[in-house]
């Protein structure tokens, strides 16, 4: 181990930090996506304007699942223990997201294939579901690594889960998928606002002002409710460089304890802030018509909230409710020092390689979506 140059704790604060920015990539690329489909029955009356607002992410959407594929092979690859349990434990909230993923390609393949208006009014439902569907669950999700998920492991390091489907929905975690909703409608509208011109624009940006507005609330609401439900905590200080045992640690948890890395680091408390400026100054660029303006902010808001999260929870992965001390943390669920080193360079060889493709092909897709260009363009949706 003497010749890898990072040490193991900063491997794995670096593999936490990477975990956060693919999430967040993940939101902001694919967020607005999600957000476009759920907007499609309230912003577009006619056949052509559902095809012009499916023109909008019809070129990019692909792209961006790139961001959730990296995201789930860093959880499989970095955290092992951590993917083993979430999968298995949200399996039912994983096959309701794949199930909507997969209406999405199908949906946009097969709208315009035949000009029957109930056949194109089907595959609009089921774009638009593929686009409510994971935005909510994807906020329930998070609502569920607050409250902490039932399960624990055996001596062996065997993992028990103990929960389903219906455990998984609380009005807590309902709330975060209301906040998870409502940030991604909100992005979805400023992309669309500036993607777009006339009446759809317009519509976007009513409904993206009132989405704004409602992420900011919701989001606050969430965070009052934070400081009241039982948070985590370690009685002992851990060894960050120690071995990879979930089980070799005493977790407490009380009230407010997702709290006291706010208390430890004040200037933690930007990050809602930002959430909440980020999101009310969408709401504002958004009603006065700068939509390019309103993305930014809006991305800005959606970085916010997820690393007040991140924030908040740091450094657990993913708290246990039934046994606190088989809580998955930063510091005793990752994979091997060499493992994750080997990792880091594939990951700054290839990251920055998607970056750049993600780069070219928005400056490819610059402009705005009308009827005229579609009609000129013969791989138009």
């Amino acid at each position: 181990m003497d010749t890898i140059p990072l040490d193991y704790a900063t491997l794995r604060l670096i593999w936490w930090l990477l975990l956060g920015f693919l999430l967040i990539g993940f939101a902001v690329m694919d967020g607005f996506d999600l957000g476009v489909a759920t907007l499609l029955p309230a912003v577009a009356r006619t056949d052509e304007e559902r095809r012009i607002v499916l023109n909008v992410i019809g070129p990019v959407w692909e792209g961006n699942q790139v961001w959730l594929i990296v995201g789930g092979a860093a959880i499989f690859a970095a955290w092992p223990p951590l993917y083993a349990v979430s999968f298995s434990g949200f399996y039912f909230a994983m096959f309701l997201i794949l199930a909507a993923l997969i209406l999405r390609p199908v949906g946009f393949k097969f709208r315009s294939k035949v000009p029957d208006p109930r056949w194109r009014a089907t595959w609009d439902w089921a774009l638009f579901v593929s686009g409510l569907v994971p935005a909510l669950v994807f906020g329930v999700a998070m609502g569920n690594v607050l409250l902490g998920v039932p399960f624990h492991f055996d001596d062996t390091l065997r993992v028990h889960y103990e929960g389903g489907l219906t455990s998984l929905l609380t009005p807590f975690t309902l709330l975060c998928g209301l906040v998870s909703l409502a940030m991604l409608v909100m992005h979805g509208a400023g992309m669309l606002g500036m993607k777009t011109s006339g009446t759809i624009a317009a519509r976007a940006r009513r409904y993206g002002s009132i989405a704004a507005v409602l992420t900011a609330v919701l989001f606050v609401l969430g965070g009052i409710w934070v400081a009241r439900i039982d948070g985590y905590a370690l009685q002992v200080a851990m060894d960050p460089a120690g071995p990879s045992n979930p089980l070799a640690k005493i977790v407490v948890a009380r009230p407010g304890a997702w709290m006291d890395n706010y208390a430890r680091w004040p200037w933690a408390w930007m990050l809602p802030a930002l959430g909440v400026a980020g999101a009310l100054l969408s709401a504002v660029l958004l009603r006065t018509g700068r939509a390019g303006l309103a993305f930014l902010t809006s991305a800005t808001s959606i970085i916010g909230i997820l690393s007040t999260v991140g924030m908040a929870t740091f450094p657990f992965l993913l708290p246990s409710s039934t046994q606190p001390g088989s809580s998955l943390t930063v510091w005793d669920a990752s994979s091997s020092h060499m493992t994750l080193f080997i990792m880091l360079l594939v990951t700054a060889f290839f990251l920055p390689i998607i970056l750049m493709y993600t780069a070219w092909v928005f400056r490819v897709m610059r402009g705005k979506v009308d009827g005229d260009g579609m009609e000129r363009n013969p791989n138009a949706y």
